[in-house]
């Protein structure tokens, strides 16, 4: 019998409990996994504590790679065999196996670890859909990444520098500043004793820049206003320190800027638009972009995993291996 993390009530780390669970055969549409590797993110948190409602009890967890086991019916996308990952679609990656819709699944390329696939996926194609479609960042521009030595931060930061953007990144401590200047970060802000925005402005000698990349949230959002340029965009798209409050219109009126709230369930919505991240993200690993493992746990210790994360002691990608 195959195991699973099962989240019986929401709550801390110590809610995840290490379980046998009944696997179906897979239905019309669907395939059964044999999973590999699991990626941790900080959605993930938030659906253990309730924050993003799950149908209790049951798994947690958005993205994986594994091995297409067997196939329901009228599946043609893949074969048994078939080396995929996923993510985003129903929750419940932190499992040995699951049942998931073939039409989610990503084909994984040969010179594409497993290990690399389940550490980039959502953070990867957050980073793809972040500075390809949200706001296009074009050579010679500057850019504000709050939360630069994170998983979406180290990703993006080389990302950006083969665009040849300038990036200036926010960092909690020295230690990860040096982290983010080692993937590409121009200027880091240790913001936990600088003023970013003041800091920012005179990076960019009063002009602010064009726009501010935010997965933070409730402690970031008003000194990312302040240092937006005119016509600047607000990018909010994650909420770490929790989310940040409504922005008044009026308060973007003075320097006509934009506020937008993405997220990558409309960017991975059909078979097509997966496809067009995932690629994208693929061929930028190719070329050099580096995926950083640095904190491997069992599955079965997601605990320990959650708790780091929360923390803020991590850096780059934490995997959860079966």
């Amino acid at each position: 019998m195959p195991h699973a993390i099962t989240i019986h009530q929401p709550g801390g780390p110590e809610a995840m409990r290490w379980e046998e669970i009944t696997l179906a055969d897979p239905a019309p549409g669907e395939v059964r996994l044999k999973q590999i590797v699991v990626g941790l993110n900080y959605i993930d948190v938030y659906q253990r504590m309730g924050k993003y409602p799950l149908e209790l009890p049951g798994p947690i967890g958005m993205e994986a790679t594994g091995v297409v086991e067997a196939l329901g019916d009228g599946v043609d996308t893949v074969n048994v065999g078939d080396r995929v990952g996923y993510v985003m679609g129903p929750p419940g990656a932190y499992a040995e196996a699951r049942n998931y819709p073939a039409e989610r699944l990503i084909p994984l390329p040969d010179d594409i670890t497993d290990e690399q696939a389940a550490a980039m996926m959502l953070k990867g194609l957050t980073a793809a859909y972040l500075i390809r479609r949200t706001f296009v960042v074009e050579p010679g521009q500057t850019v504000l990444f709050h939360a630069a030595a994170g998983g979406v931060g180290l990703i993006i930061c080389q990302w950006l520098k083969r665009i040849g953007a300038t990036v200036i990144g926010t960092v909690g401590s020295d230690e990860k500043a040096e982290t983010a200047k080692a993937y590409g970060c121009d200027h880091t802000i240790v913001y936990t004793r600088e003023n970013f925005s003041e800091a920012v402005m005179e990076i960019t000698q009063g002009q602010g820049v064009p726009v501010v990349y935010d997965g933070v949230g409730a402690t970031t959002y008003e000194g990312s206003l302040e240092c937006l340029a005119r016509f600047g965009m607000y990018v909010s798209f994650g909420a770490a320190s929790g989310a940040p409050p409504p922005v008044p219109v009026s308060a973007l009126a003075p320097k006509a800027l934009y506020v937008t709230r993405p997220g990558l369930g409309p960017h991975t919505a059909t078979r097509e638009l997966t496809l067009e991240v995932a690629n994208a993200l693929f061929d930028a690993v190719r070329g050099g972009v580096k995926v950083e493992i640095n904190q491997r746990y069992a599955l079965q210790d997601a605990a320990d995993a959650h708790r780091a994360l929360e923390s803020r002691s991590t850096t780059g990608s934490t995997i959860l291996t079966i």
